[in-house]
């Protein structure tokens, strides 16, 4: 009891930490979540007596995968989606769907093809990678863009394609890892199989999402009380993602799908204004918190990741991911005419890595061939993406005219 106690205090002490990263960087307009990474890496690379107990608990494998993936995804998908307006997902749905659906499965491809030849990965661990790095994480890229001022198109096309693809790219690393040597072995057979199989995860989640948002919706109707709207709020997201996966389907899928019918259609018919604004109130600060601790979580996962003589490989990784993703985002937006190009350069480049991918990483068994390498090179690509992209996104935003003031003056 007093060891669980000391762990307890010493994580309240690493959330006042983050707290105070967040409150320097918001004064600095620094986005909060990369400072959060480098802290988060300093405190990793460095022994701090007092948050020894605290590092090691919540960088053990299932603990960090179990805050991320079971805590605070369906609370930040939830919380996303809420907040997104379903006529702005409308709008744009022509990139959106592009972008999540043609070009996730073309950069996970692509990704898998370059981690097969030119790392050689085996080829359920390059197909593993490579659904990792499909997807961009919208925990990483949502807090960035809205920190720099980006226009709200744009903000539209880039959440709604992270909330998307994040729920397919879990889909194909669930089938990569677990069903795609079994496939490959049954030939033409196995890529029907698999199809079904991606179907059955997308498409269930979907059903799921819809009724649950649905009845949730209807539920709200009968009450004005914003705090039993709230708890109800949450029982959805949670509930979503863990009926979704009860049933083996995709529980990312369901949580955005219930989260949008949410908080469209259910914020139409039954939420006063008053429950919108302290519903949206409370997931800030709620999301706020899980921010914090999944950017500082990321830095501190250092501590566990063997480096040594993998030098050439991770550039080679981090090579292959981008030129995935890029060729992936041009082709894909290609379909859909006038789409300009400064546009497409920004959701490329803006296509960040995060927590998911290592939470996903992590949950590997022991006993699957290559999880080392895809830790290293997940970790890696991932601390790339939010450290370089995410710095470098600023500049490139500015350079390509691309903000909120310069829609405004044009419009």
């Amino acid at each position: 009891m007093h060891h669980f106690n000391e762990v307890f205090m010493q994580i309240l002490l690493l959330l006042a930490i983050s707290a105070g990263v967040v409150a320097i960087s918001k004064k600095t307009n620094w986005p909060y979540s990369i400072a959060l990474v480098l802290v988060g890496l300093a405190l990793g690379l460095f022994n701090i007596p007092f948050l020894e107990h605290a590092e090691e608990y919540i960088t053990q494998s299932h603990v960090f995968q179990s805050i991320i993936i079971s805590l605070f995804l369906p609370i930040l998908l939830g919380d996303a989606t809420l907040k997104l307006p379903f006529r702005y997902l409308r709008e744009q749905s022509r990139p959106v769907l592009a972008l999540a659906l043609l070009g996730t499965l073309l950069s996970f491809l692509l990704i898998a093809g370059g981690a097969y030849y030119f790392i050689g990965l085996p080829l359920a661990v390059a197909f593993t990678f490579a659904a990792l790095m499909s997807a961009t994480d919208p925990i990483s890229v949502i807090s960035i863009f809205k920190t720099l001022g980006v226009p709200k198109k744009m903000l539209t096309i880039i959440e709604g394609e992270s909330l998307f693809n994040d729920g397919i790219a879990v889909v194909l690393f669930q089938i990569s890892s677990i069903y795609l040597l079994t496939y490959v072995e049954m030939g033409w057979s196995g890529i029907g199989a698999g199809t079904l199989l991606f179907l059955k995860f997308s498409l269930g989640g979907i059903a799921v999402g819809a009724v649950l948002g649905f009845i949730f919706s209807q539920l709200i109707r009968f009450y004005d009380d914003y705090p039993l709207e709230i708890v109800l709020s949450g029982i959805l997201f949670f509930g979503s993602y863990f009926i979704a996966e009860q049933f083996h389907v995709s529980g990312v899928i369901a949580v955005v799908v219930s989260g949008l019918i949410f908080g469209s259609y259910g914020g139409r018919i039954g939420m006063s204004e008053t429950t919108k604004i302290n519903i949206n109130t409370f997931w800030d600060v709620v999301t706020l918190i899980a921010n914090s601790l999944i950017f500082l979580m990321i830095g501190l996962e250092i501590r566990n990741i063997d480096f040594a003589d993998k030098l050439g490989l991770i550039v080679l990784a981090i090579v292959i991911v981008l030129a995935g993703r890029t060729i992936a985002t041009f082709a894909s937006l290609q379909l859909i005419k006038g789409f300009p190009f400064a546009a497409k350069t920004l959701l490329n480049w803006g296509g960040l890595k995060g927590s998911l991918s290592i939470a996903l990483a992590l949950s590997l068994p022991p006993t699957f061939e290559g999880r080392e390498d895809v830790l290293v090179l997940t970790f890696s690509v991932v601390l790339f993406s939010l450290i370089v992209q995410g710095l470098t996104l600023k500049p490139l935003i500015m350079k390509l005219n691309l903000t909120e003031t310069k829609e405004k003056a044009e419009g």
